[in-house]
Protein backbone atom coordinates (compact mmCIF):
# COMPACT_ATOMS: atom_id res chain seq x y z
CA UNK A 1 0.00 0.00 0.00
CA UNK A 2 2.32 2.71 -1.33
CA UNK A 3 1.65 6.39 -1.94
CA UNK A 4 2.32 5.99 -5.66
CA UNK A 5 -0.17 3.15 -6.06
CA UNK A 6 -2.87 4.98 -4.07
CA UNK A 7 -2.51 8.17 -6.10
CA UNK A 8 -2.36 6.29 -9.40
CA UNK A 9 -5.41 4.22 -8.50
CA UNK A 10 -7.35 7.30 -7.41
CA UNK A 11 -6.49 9.16 -10.62
CA UNK A 12 -7.49 6.25 -12.87
CA UNK A 13 -10.75 5.57 -11.04
CA UNK A 14 -11.70 9.25 -11.19
CA UNK A 15 -10.84 9.38 -14.90
CA UNK A 16 -13.00 6.32 -15.52
CA UNK A 17 -15.88 8.04 -13.74
CA UNK A 18 -15.35 11.45 -15.33
CA UNK A 19 -19.08 12.10 -15.13
CA UNK A 20 -18.85 12.93 -11.41
CA UNK A 21 -16.08 15.45 -12.14
CA UNK A 22 -18.39 17.35 -14.47
CA UNK A 23 -21.33 17.10 -12.07
CA UNK A 24 -19.20 18.46 -9.21
CA UNK A 25 -17.90 21.28 -11.41
CA UNK A 26 -21.38 22.33 -12.52
CA UNK A 27 -22.73 22.21 -8.95
CA UNK A 28 -19.79 24.24 -7.63
CA UNK A 29 -20.08 26.83 -10.41
CA UNK A 30 -23.84 27.10 -9.84
CA UNK A 31 -23.33 27.59 -6.10
CA UNK A 32 -20.79 30.39 -6.63
CA UNK A 33 -22.98 32.06 -9.25
CA UNK A 34 -26.03 31.99 -6.98
CA UNK A 35 -23.96 33.39 -4.12
CA UNK A 36 -22.96 36.33 -6.31
CA UNK A 37 -26.61 37.28 -6.98
CA UNK A 38 -27.40 38.77 -3.53
CA UNK A 39 -23.99 40.49 -3.48
CA UNK A 40 -24.73 42.25 -6.76
CA UNK A 41 -28.23 43.02 -5.49
CA UNK A 42 -26.69 44.52 -2.36
CA UNK A 43 -24.49 46.76 -4.52
CA UNK A 44 -27.51 48.22 -6.28
CA UNK A 45 -29.33 48.54 -2.96
CA UNK A 46 -26.45 50.58 -1.57
CA UNK A 47 -26.40 52.71 -4.72
CA UNK A 48 -30.10 53.43 -4.28
CA UNK A 49 -29.56 54.36 -0.64
CA UNK A 50 -26.56 56.66 -1.00
CA UNK A 51 -26.39 57.34 -4.74
CA UNK A 52 -23.30 56.91 -6.86
CA UNK A 53 -21.98 54.63 -9.57
CA UNK A 54 -22.34 50.82 -9.11
CA UNK A 55 -19.12 50.25 -11.09
CA UNK A 56 -17.11 52.03 -8.40
CA UNK A 57 -18.33 49.59 -5.77
CA UNK A 58 -17.93 46.54 -7.99
CA UNK A 59 -14.36 47.62 -8.79
CA UNK A 60 -13.35 46.95 -5.18
CA UNK A 61 -11.63 43.65 -4.30
CA UNK A 62 -14.03 40.82 -3.50
CA UNK A 63 -12.86 40.78 0.13
CA UNK A 64 -13.88 44.43 0.52
CA UNK A 65 -17.27 44.45 -1.21
CA UNK A 66 -19.29 42.75 1.55
CA UNK A 67 -17.69 44.75 4.43
CA UNK A 68 -18.37 47.94 2.46
CA UNK A 69 -21.97 46.90 1.87
CA UNK A 70 -22.42 46.04 5.55
CA UNK A 71 -20.93 49.36 6.66
CA UNK A 72 -23.37 51.31 4.48
CA UNK A 73 -26.36 49.12 5.33
CA UNK A 74 -25.75 49.38 9.09
CA UNK A 75 -27.41 52.77 8.89
CA UNK A 76 -30.49 51.09 7.37
CA UNK A 77 -31.46 48.11 9.62
CA UNK A 78 -34.34 46.95 7.41
CA UNK A 79 -32.21 46.95 4.27
CA UNK A 80 -29.37 45.21 6.13
CA UNK A 81 -31.71 42.50 7.42
CA UNK A 82 -33.06 41.90 3.90
CA UNK A 83 -29.54 41.67 2.47
CA UNK A 84 -28.32 39.24 5.15
CA UNK A 85 -31.45 37.12 4.74
CA UNK A 86 -30.86 36.87 0.98
CA UNK A 87 -27.22 35.84 1.49
CA UNK A 88 -28.22 33.29 4.15
CA UNK A 89 -30.93 31.75 1.96
CA UNK A 90 -28.55 31.34 -0.98
CA UNK A 91 -25.78 30.02 1.27
CA UNK A 92 -28.02 27.44 2.94
CA UNK A 93 -29.69 26.37 -0.31
CA UNK A 94 -26.40 26.13 -2.18
CA UNK A 95 -24.79 24.17 0.66
CA UNK A 96 -27.67 21.67 0.67
CA UNK A 97 -27.23 21.22 -3.07
CA UNK A 98 -23.50 20.58 -2.61
CA UNK A 99 -24.18 18.01 0.15
CA UNK A 100 -26.65 16.21 -2.10
CA UNK A 101 -24.27 16.11 -5.05
CA UNK A 102 -21.32 15.06 -2.88
CA UNK A 103 -23.28 12.09 -1.56
CA UNK A 104 -23.82 10.77 -5.08
CA UNK A 105 -20.21 11.47 -6.07
CA UNK A 106 -18.70 9.67 -3.09
CA UNK A 107 -21.03 6.70 -3.58
CA UNK A 108 -19.96 6.29 -7.21
CA UNK A 109 -16.24 6.55 -6.40
CA UNK A 110 -16.49 4.15 -3.45
CA UNK A 111 -18.29 1.55 -5.60
CA UNK A 112 -15.79 2.09 -8.42
CA UNK A 113 -12.83 1.65 -6.08
CA UNK A 114 -14.35 -1.51 -4.68
CA UNK A 115 -14.89 -3.09 -8.09
CA UNK A 116 -11.99 -1.72 -10.14
CA UNK A 117 -9.56 -4.58 -9.52
CA UNK A 118 -5.80 -4.00 -9.76
CA UNK A 119 -6.15 -1.09 -12.16
CA UNK A 120 -3.06 0.65 -10.76
CA UNK A 121 -0.76 -2.23 -11.71
CA UNK A 122 0.43 -2.42 -15.33
CA UNK A 123 -0.40 -3.21 -17.99
CA UNK A 124 -3.44 -0.94 -18.14
CA UNK A 125 -5.88 -2.21 -20.75
CA UNK A 126 -9.15 -0.76 -21.97
CA UNK A 127 -11.35 -3.55 -20.48
CA UNK A 128 -9.85 -2.91 -17.04
CA UNK A 129 -10.48 0.80 -17.45
CA UNK A 130 -14.09 0.17 -18.42
CA UNK A 131 -14.49 -2.14 -15.44
CA UNK A 132 -13.70 0.81 -13.18
CA UNK A 133 -16.53 2.86 -14.70
CA UNK A 134 -19.39 2.58 -12.22
CA UNK A 135 -21.27 5.79 -12.88
CA UNK A 136 -24.97 5.38 -13.50
CA UNK A 137 -27.71 7.90 -12.86
CA UNK A 138 -29.51 5.43 -10.59
CA UNK A 139 -26.40 4.76 -8.47
CA UNK A 140 -25.67 8.48 -8.21
CA UNK A 141 -29.20 9.46 -7.14
CA UNK A 142 -29.55 6.55 -4.71
CA UNK A 143 -26.24 7.42 -3.09
CA UNK A 144 -27.18 11.09 -2.90
CA UNK A 145 -30.49 10.27 -1.18
CA UNK A 146 -28.89 7.76 1.21
CA UNK A 147 -26.02 9.98 2.38
CA UNK A 148 -27.75 13.35 2.24
CA UNK A 149 -29.02 13.44 5.88
CA UNK A 150 -25.63 12.42 7.25
CA UNK A 151 -23.75 14.85 5.03
CA UNK A 152 -26.06 17.64 6.17
CA UNK A 153 -25.14 16.78 9.77
CA UNK A 154 -21.46 16.85 8.84
CA UNK A 155 -21.98 20.16 7.07
CA UNK A 156 -23.62 21.71 10.13
CA UNK A 157 -20.63 20.69 12.24
CA UNK A 158 -18.30 22.08 9.60
CA UNK A 159 -20.10 25.44 9.47
CA UNK A 160 -20.06 25.62 13.28
CA UNK A 161 -16.30 25.04 13.32
CA UNK A 162 -15.85 27.67 10.60
CA UNK A 163 -17.85 30.21 12.60
CA UNK A 164 -16.04 29.44 15.87
CA UNK A 165 -12.64 29.57 14.16
CA UNK A 166 -13.48 32.93 12.60
CA UNK A 167 -14.55 34.39 15.95
CA UNK A 168 -11.39 33.12 17.65
CA UNK A 169 -9.19 34.47 14.86
CA UNK A 170 -10.81 37.91 15.07
CA UNK A 171 -10.55 37.89 18.85
CA UNK A 172 -6.81 37.23 18.64
CA UNK A 173 -6.24 40.07 16.21
CA UNK A 174 -8.61 42.67 17.67
CA UNK A 175 -6.68 43.45 20.90
CA UNK A 176 -3.62 44.26 18.82
CA UNK A 177 -5.35 46.94 16.81
CA UNK A 178 -3.42 49.72 18.52
CA UNK A 179 -0.13 47.87 18.70
CA UNK A 180 2.76 48.65 16.39
CA UNK A 181 3.06 45.04 15.25
CA UNK A 182 -0.65 44.74 14.40
CA UNK A 183 0.04 43.96 10.74
CA UNK A 184 2.41 41.15 11.66
CA UNK A 185 -0.08 39.76 14.17
CA UNK A 186 -2.85 39.90 11.58
CA UNK A 187 -0.67 38.12 9.01
CA UNK A 188 0.25 35.36 11.47
CA UNK A 189 -3.38 34.96 12.54
CA UNK A 190 -4.48 34.74 8.90
CA UNK A 191 -1.84 32.12 8.09
CA UNK A 192 -2.81 30.07 11.15
CA UNK A 193 -6.49 30.39 10.23
CA UNK A 194 -5.87 29.14 6.67
CA UNK A 195 -3.78 26.21 7.95
CA UNK A 196 -6.45 25.30 10.52
CA UNK A 197 -9.28 25.44 7.95
CA UNK A 198 -7.24 23.27 5.56
CA UNK A 199 -6.79 20.69 8.32
CA UNK A 200 -10.49 20.84 9.19
CA UNK A 201 -11.44 20.26 5.55
CA UNK A 202 -9.08 17.28 5.43
CA UNK A 203 -10.72 15.63 8.46
CA UNK A 204 -14.14 16.51 7.03
CA UNK A 205 -13.21 14.62 3.85
CA UNK A 206 -12.21 11.56 5.89
CA UNK A 207 -15.57 11.66 7.66
CA UNK A 208 -17.36 11.74 4.31
CA UNK A 209 -15.37 8.75 3.08
CA UNK A 210 -15.83 6.65 6.21
CA UNK A 211 -19.54 7.42 6.38
CA UNK A 212 -19.98 6.25 2.78
CA UNK A 213 -17.74 3.16 2.94
CA UNK A 214 -19.15 1.83 6.23
CA UNK A 215 -22.67 3.25 5.72
CA UNK A 216 -22.58 4.39 9.34
CA UNK A 217 -23.70 7.41 11.32
CA UNK A 218 -21.52 10.46 11.87
CA UNK A 219 -21.01 9.48 15.52
CA UNK A 220 -19.77 6.00 14.58
CA UNK A 221 -17.59 7.48 11.83
CA UNK A 222 -15.60 9.45 14.43
CA UNK A 223 -14.13 6.25 15.89
CA UNK A 224 -13.34 4.85 12.45
CA UNK A 225 -11.60 8.06 11.38
CA UNK A 226 -9.49 7.93 14.54
CA UNK A 227 -8.55 4.34 13.78
CA UNK A 228 -7.60 5.27 10.22
CA UNK A 229 -5.38 8.13 11.38
CA UNK A 230 -3.63 5.91 13.94
CA UNK A 231 -3.02 2.99 11.61
CA UNK A 232 -2.41 4.76 8.29
CA UNK A 233 -1.31 8.24 9.35
CA UNK A 234 1.83 8.28 7.20
CA UNK A 235 -0.01 7.17 4.07
CA UNK A 236 -3.06 9.37 4.60
CA UNK A 237 -0.97 12.46 5.38
CA UNK A 238 1.26 11.77 2.36
CA UNK A 239 -1.80 11.69 0.09
CA UNK A 240 -2.99 14.95 1.64
CA UNK A 241 0.43 16.61 1.26
CA UNK A 242 0.84 15.45 -2.35
CA UNK A 243 -2.63 16.73 -3.24
CA UNK A 244 -1.99 20.06 -1.53
CA UNK A 245 1.29 20.48 -3.40
CA UNK A 246 -0.41 19.68 -6.69
CA UNK A 247 -3.17 22.21 -5.97
CA UNK A 248 -0.57 24.89 -5.19
CA UNK A 249 1.32 24.19 -8.43
CA UNK A 250 -1.91 24.19 -10.43
CA UNK A 251 -2.97 27.47 -8.83
CA UNK A 252 0.38 29.04 -9.72
CA UNK A 253 0.05 27.85 -13.32
CA UNK A 254 -3.49 29.23 -13.45
CA UNK A 255 -2.33 32.64 -12.20
CA UNK A 256 0.43 32.75 -14.84
CA UNK A 257 -2.03 31.76 -17.56
CA UNK A 258 -4.49 34.44 -16.44
CA UNK A 259 -1.73 37.05 -16.46
CA UNK A 260 -0.67 36.01 -19.96
CA UNK A 261 -4.24 36.25 -21.22
CA UNK A 262 -4.48 39.68 -19.62
CA UNK A 263 -1.51 40.84 -21.69
CA UNK A 264 -3.13 39.48 -24.87
CA UNK A 265 -6.22 41.59 -24.18
CA UNK A 266 -4.21 44.77 -24.83
CA UNK A 267 -3.12 43.68 -28.31
CA UNK A 268 -5.32 45.21 -31.05
CA UNK A 269 -7.56 42.72 -32.89
CA UNK A 270 -5.84 39.76 -31.23
CA UNK A 271 -7.27 40.97 -27.94
CA UNK A 272 -10.75 40.02 -29.20
CA UNK A 273 -9.79 36.39 -28.64
CA UNK A 274 -8.95 37.03 -24.96
CA UNK A 275 -12.54 36.64 -23.70
CA UNK A 276 -13.20 33.14 -25.14
CA UNK A 277 -9.69 32.09 -24.11
CA UNK A 278 -10.34 33.27 -20.58
CA UNK A 279 -13.64 31.37 -20.54
CA UNK A 280 -11.91 28.19 -21.72
CA UNK A 281 -9.17 28.69 -19.12
CA UNK A 282 -11.79 29.12 -16.39
CA UNK A 283 -13.55 25.93 -17.45
CA UNK A 284 -10.30 23.97 -17.62
CA UNK A 285 -9.19 25.29 -14.24
CA UNK A 286 -12.47 24.32 -12.58
CA UNK A 287 -12.50 20.82 -14.09
CA UNK A 288 -8.82 20.19 -13.23
CA UNK A 289 -9.30 21.25 -9.60
CA UNK A 290 -12.35 19.01 -9.26
CA UNK A 291 -10.42 16.12 -10.80
CA UNK A 292 -7.52 16.59 -8.37
CA UNK A 293 -9.84 16.72 -5.38
CA UNK A 294 -11.83 13.64 -6.40
CA UNK A 295 -8.65 11.71 -7.23
CA UNK A 296 -7.44 12.40 -3.70
CA UNK A 297 -10.81 11.25 -2.36
CA UNK A 298 -10.53 7.94 -4.25
CA UNK A 299 -6.95 7.51 -3.01
CA UNK A 300 -8.10 7.95 0.58
CA UNK A 301 -10.87 5.41 -0.03
CA UNK A 302 -8.18 2.91 -1.08
CA UNK A 303 -6.18 3.64 2.07
CA UNK A 304 -9.23 3.16 4.31
CA UNK A 305 -10.44 -0.01 2.60
CA UNK A 306 -6.95 -1.53 2.90
CA UNK A 307 -7.32 -1.10 6.66
CA UNK A 308 -10.95 -2.14 6.94
CA UNK A 309 -10.88 -4.98 4.41
CA UNK A 310 -7.32 -6.37 4.07
CA UNK A 311 -8.64 -9.29 2.04
CA UNK A 312 -10.17 -6.84 -0.45
CA UNK A 313 -6.79 -5.76 -1.85
CA UNK A 314 -7.01 -6.07 -5.63
CA UNK A 315 -5.84 -9.24 -7.24
CA UNK A 316 -2.37 -8.86 -8.66
CA UNK A 317 -1.21 -6.46 -5.97
CA UNK A 318 2.15 -7.24 -4.37
CA UNK A 319 1.97 -9.40 -1.27
CA UNK A 320 3.62 -6.72 0.85
CA UNK A 321 0.62 -4.40 0.24
CA UNK A 322 -1.35 -6.21 2.93
CA UNK A 323 1.16 -5.22 5.64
Amino acid sequence: MTLKNCLKRGALITAANWHVVLVQFVADALFKTLLAVPVVGGVFLVVLLIGGDPSDLLALPVTEIIPTLAAVLLAQPVALAAFLLAVALVLVGGSLLMFLVKGGTVTVLVDAERGAGAIEHPPLRLPAFHRATHFTLERFTNGAARLFPRYVTLGIWLMAIYALSTVVSLALVWPGDAAEDWRLLAALASAAFVAWITLVNFVYLLFQIVTAVDDCSVRDAAGHVGRLLRARFSLVFSIFAATLGLVILTTAASILATAALGLIAFVPLVGLAALPLQLIAWLMRGVVFQYIGLSALAAHVRAYRSLREPAALPAGAPARAAH
